[in-house]
Order: C-alpha cells, then structure tokens, then sequence
C-alpha cells in the first residue's frame, strides 16, 4: 500500500491512542468543563471538514451537471445521516455521562456500551478519511494530497480529547489504567478499519465519489448534532464549549484550506 495512504489510515487512529494514554498522566477525571470543552473542538472540527473536505469538492465534481450540481452531495447528505441513523438504532451504546444506553436491550457490560457509542460515530470519520485518499488515489483533480492530509490531520486532533474523554471516566469507575487504555484505544480501531474498507473498494467508489463525499459529510453532521453537540451543551450553561466549537471549526477550515 502507498505509504501515504497508510500514514492517512493511522494519523487519525494515533490521535486516538495518544489521547487514551492520557489515563497514564493525569490523576483526576476529567472535569465536566473541560469534557464540554474537548466535546465542542470536536464538533467544531467535524462540521468544517465536512464542508470543506467533503461538501465542497462533491459539489465541484458535479459542476457538469449545471443547476442540479448540488444533487449527489445532498442525496449522499442525507443518506449518510440516515445510515448513522440506523447504526445508532441497532447499536446498543452508551454516551458520556449518561445513564441508560440507547438501541436495543443488551446485556453489555457499562464499558463496553461507552466503548461502542465512540466507535459508533468514529465510523463516518474513517470512512471520510477513506473517500478522500480513494478519490487522491484514482487521480481525481479535486481532491489532493495534501487536502486528504488535511482531513486526516484534523480528524486526528479532534480524535486525541476524544481517546482521554473515554478513557478517563473508565478510569474513574475503577479500570484499571492498562484496561481504560486498551478500552480507548479499541474505540479508535475502527476509524482505519472503516477507511481501509472504503479504500479497498476504490474501483466501485470512484465512479460515485460526489455521492460518498456527501454520505461522509452527513454521517458526520448525525453524529455532531445527535451526540456532540447536545453533550457539550449539558449542565450548567456556559459559553465556553460554543468558543471551543469556534476554534476547532476555524482550524480545520484553516488546515483545509492551507494545505489542500
């Protein structure tokens, strides 16, 4: 495999593992300001990279199709939302600071349903990470290198906050720091999984690679206003994880449009 389509798999599964291994070197839980905080700069980061990594060039793809060009973005918009939809139907999982876990009755251990939810919405990340390097690879003018780096470098910032945010309440509970560890680090498994797959499929992909780009971006958008944006908003109102949002978004869209 080309080494910088590799290096595009793991950047985001690395920020991954290095924000788990933060159970290693802090001693307390994370307090509830600073998780809306990490929540916020990961929706933030999420909803520029699906404008200006995935949006915007499924929209300059189809220019050939005159007024109709934003058909495949907005047909693979929604599409993507409901697909996360139904994942979030059928998978029990449990967010952050919840009690009970949604989708059906499970068994499950607690961990392993908070495990789950983070797997859950980092599917559409890797599956984002993996169009775009599909798309560099089969020689797609819209998409460059450098713009996949881009992408695999934001997802792998906002996917570091998100390795401490599952790791240290699994701390919190009782794991032991090897077990929360290993416990993040799984829920960051399927990011490169879920791009290798997609990748793997280029042939199939590239002829409708504006209406991928588009399922990414509303997978993504599910996942921000389902999830990450109602948990950042919880508790006591403060304006501090609506100024992180601010940040995250302004350096994705600055990654973006710098490198790509």
């Amino acid at each position: 495999m080309n080494t910088d389509v590799l290096a595009g798999l793991l950047i985001p599964f690395a920020g991954t593992t290095f924000g788990a291994a933060m159970v290693f070197f802090m001693r307390n839980q994370l307090s509830d300001s600073v998780t809306h905080a990490l929540e916020g700069f990961a929706a933030g980061v999420m909803v520029a990279a699906s404008f200006f990594s995935l949006i915007a060039p499924a929209i300059e793809q189809s220019s050939d199709m005159g007024l109709f060009a934003f058909a495949p973005a907005t047909f693979g918009f929604l599409f993507g939302a409901a697909f996360l939809l139904l994942l979030d139907t059928v998978i029990p999982h449990l967010h952050i600071g919840e009690d009970e876990p949604e989708g059906p009755k499970t068994h499950l251990k607690r961990t392993t349903t908070m495990v789950l939810a983070v797997a859950l919405h980092n599917i559409p990340e890797g599956m984002a990470v993996g169009v775009v390097y599909a798309g560099w690879v089969s020689g797609n003018a819209t998409i460059s290198l450098a713009g996949a780096f881009s992408l695999a470098l934001g997802i792998a910032i906002q996917n570091f906050p998100e390795g401490a945010i599952i790791s240290m309440p699994l701390r919190a509970v009782g794991q032991s720091k090897p077990k929360a560890f290993t416990m993040g680090l799984l829920s960051g498994i399927v990011e490169p999984l879920a791009a290798l797959v997609t990748i793997l499929a280029a042939n199939v992909i590239v002829p409708i690679l504006p209406y991928l780009l588009g399922f990414a971006a509303g997978a993504m958008m599910y996942v921000v206003v389902e999830e990450l944006i109602p948990e950042m908003s919880a508790g006591k109102h403060s304006n501090l994880a609506t100024v992180i949002f601010m940040l995250g978004f302004a350096l994705m869209m600055t990654l973006d449009v710098a490198l790509g």
